[in-house]
Order: C-alpha cells, then sequence, then structure tokens
C-alpha cells in the first residue's frame, strides 16, 4: 500500500479540503492510514516537498541550464558562490568536462538579464568555459517515480491547449503561499486559507485557474530521489537531427514513462547534443536499458548519458521573494 500511496500522491493532488481521504477512497484504505504512511516518509526524508509546482516561464521568469566547466581545486568555492543564488534550483556534478550543471531562473523584475547574470556567474565561480542551454522545445516535465514497478513502460504525452490568465496581486498573494510546503494533516491547506482571508471555494478555483492556464503544473509530492531508492539518475544528451524531424524524435522519447524531462536545447561547436532526456533508475541496468530501448526507436548520431557524481542543491524556488533582489544588491554593482 505504501508504494501505490506514494505513486498516487506524485501525480495530481487532490484540492479540496481533505484531500488525504479522498486518495484513501481511491485506494480502498483509511485516511488516517494515507497520513500515517505519508508522514513517516516525509520524517524518513524520502518526501521532499508537498506542494504546487509552477510553471517558471509562465510567471515571466527567464529559465536556463547552463553547464560549467571549473576546475576540480576551484569547485567547492565555485559551489558557494551558485548556491547562493535564489534562482538555482537544481545544482550537480556531472561525468564530463563541462562538469557543474545548473538550472537558473531570472526574476521578471531583476536588473540584470539571464545572459549577464550566467556571465557574471562565470566569473565569479572562475569557470573555464561554459555553456548557455534553453529549452527550444518543450515535450514532457513530469517527475513520477515508479515506486510500485506496475506501470506501463510507455505513456501518451498530452499537448495541453491552456487559457489566457492576467496574472493580479491576488494571484501573487495565492502563488507565494501554494509554493510552500504543506503539513501532512487532515486539511493541509486550512492555515492557507486562514492566513490570505479567503473562502476554500476562492483558494481550490484559483489553484485550478492556475492548472487551467499552464501557471501551475500540477500540486504533487515531490520525492528525494535516491532516499525513494532511485540511485541511477542519468541526463541522457542525444545528437539529432534538428527542425521537424527532431520535433518529431523529441516526442518520441519522451512518451517513455521512465523520461521525467526532455527538451531540445541548441549546439554549439563545443557541444553537438540537443535533445535531453533526464531518466530515472534504480539501477545503471536500469537506466541502461531504458536507454537501450529509446535507442531502438529514434534515429540519432551518439547519445552522451551524463549521471550526477554529486549533488549539491536541489530545491523550488521561492517565486515573487526578496531574495532575488538581495543577491543582485550583493553582486551586481
Amino acid at each position: 500500500m505504501k508504494d501505490e500511496i506514494l505513486y498516487r500522491v506524485q501525480k495530481n493532488f487532490p484540492l479540496v479540503i481533505k484531500p488525504f481521504e479522498q486518495i484513501a477512497k481511491e485506494l480502498n484504505t483509511t485516511e488516517d492510514e494515507v497520513i500515517k504512511i505519508l508522514q513517516e516518509e516525509k520524517s524518513n526524508k524520502i518526501i521532499r516537498q508537498t506542494s504546487a509546482i509552477f510553471d517558471t516561464k509562465r510567471l515571466g521568469y527567464k529559465s536556463s541550464l547552463v553547464a560549467f566547466e571549473i576546475n576540480a581545486d576551484k569547485i567547492d568555492d565555485a559551489i558557494v558562490i551558485l548556491n547562493s543564488h535564489p534562482g538555482i534550483s537544481h545544482n550537480y556534478e556531472r561525468n564530463h568536462k563541462y562538469n557543474i550543471w545548473f538550472t537558473i531562473a531570472i526574476s521578471p523584475q531583476s536588473k540584470s538579464d539571464l545572459e549577464a547574470t550566467v556571465e557574471l556567474l562565470s566569473k565569479l565561480t572562475k569557470a573555464s568555459d561554459y555553456i548557455l542551454l534553453p529549452t527550444l522545445k518543450l515535450f514532457k516535465i513530469s517527475v513520477k517515480l515508479d515506486t510500485t514497478n506496475k506501470q506501463d513502460k510507455k505513456e501518451k504525452v498530452e499537448k495541453k491547449k491552456f487559457k489566457d490568465i492576467e496574472l493580479t496581486n491576488h494571484h501573487f498573494n495565492i502563488i507565494k503561499e501554494a509554493q510552500n510546503d504543506i503539513e501532512i494533516v487532515s486539511e493541509p491547506f486550512k492555515h492557507i486559507i486562514e492566513k490570505l482571508d479567503i473562502s476554500s471555494d476562492d483558494f481550490f478555483s484559483t489553484l485550478q485557474e492556475f492548472q487551467d492556464a499552464g501557471v501551475m503544473r500540477r500540486f504533487a509530492c515531490i520525492l528525494n530521489h535516491r532516499k525513494a531508492g532511485f540511485n541511477a539518475n542519468a541526463m541522457v544528451a542525444w545528437d539529432i537531427e534538428e527542425g521537424k524531424e527532431g520535433e518529431r524524435i523529441g516526442e518520441i522519447a519522451a512518451s517513455f514513462s521512465a523520461v521525467s524531462h526532455c527538451y531540445l536545447r541548441p549546439k554549439y561547436p563545443t557541444w553537438n547534443y540537443n535533445l535531453f532526456t533526464m531518466i530515472h533508475g534504480k539501477t545503471k541496468e536500469d537506466t541502461q536499458s531504458v536507454i537501450e530501448n529509446i535507442q531502438k526507436e529514434i534515429p540519432y548520431k551518439s547519445n552522451m548519458p551524463l549521471y550526477s557524481s554529486r549533488e549539491f542543491k536541489k530545491i523550488r524556488i521561492k517565486y515573487f521573494s526578496d531574495e532575488f533582489k538581495h543577491w543582485e544588491e550583493k553582486y551586481i554593482k
């Protein structure tokens, strides 16, 4: 039952007053049992966070994957600087000349742009070289670790059409609260609704509005990959055709359930891979099996699995916080 519950809460979380009661009904168990299991998994640090997962771009932030080449003797100092930036949510050491890989987002209120900020970080960290790898085409972004070992190997990736939305102060206030980790209790949204001084109908209908507009991808539990037993997580980069053919290939790669992220990104003279797939496996053999299955279905020139040797940072960005302003006041003169 534990594995079924963990898989269920990674999907769309019930946006109702008593979400765990609804999950319990779906899984033919009790609310108390669901809460007990999730509290234990939270205590064991298998559950990293339970919150709204917002779309960085749709909130007006500029973001990119970045790869730095940093000498081994400079890595420790570099990590302190990189991790201090509130827009860097993921930061890993990987097995390549470009050895430090991170994702960065820049606030719409920033006094610097994305390119200038990355250039500044490269100087502060004494990086020998770097490449900026923004998303050219997004095929999939949805981390759902198969804790049950019962899920299909392939899945249909829906192409969603989103409604327009004009964000107001009311929306921003809800975003600031909904992005925070909720407690695993019977009514986890109660204190947020009371703090915002709004009705539960207003709160849940606004979250649904966010989802319909693509501002919120979903509300879900995020698991700690390694503590959940997924120890072989590889970012596999592929050299494929560009243009329409590249988009067709990307859609095939995204259909594999073990692929959580799938993007097209730019090529460089020093980096000729343009399709990126993030693959999660419990062992390297599991991950390699997924890679080999993708290889059978897509045309490609070469690929490169980049395993993370060290995780330096993995957090959710705090949107519309003062942390971005404070960082820029310190580093941007």
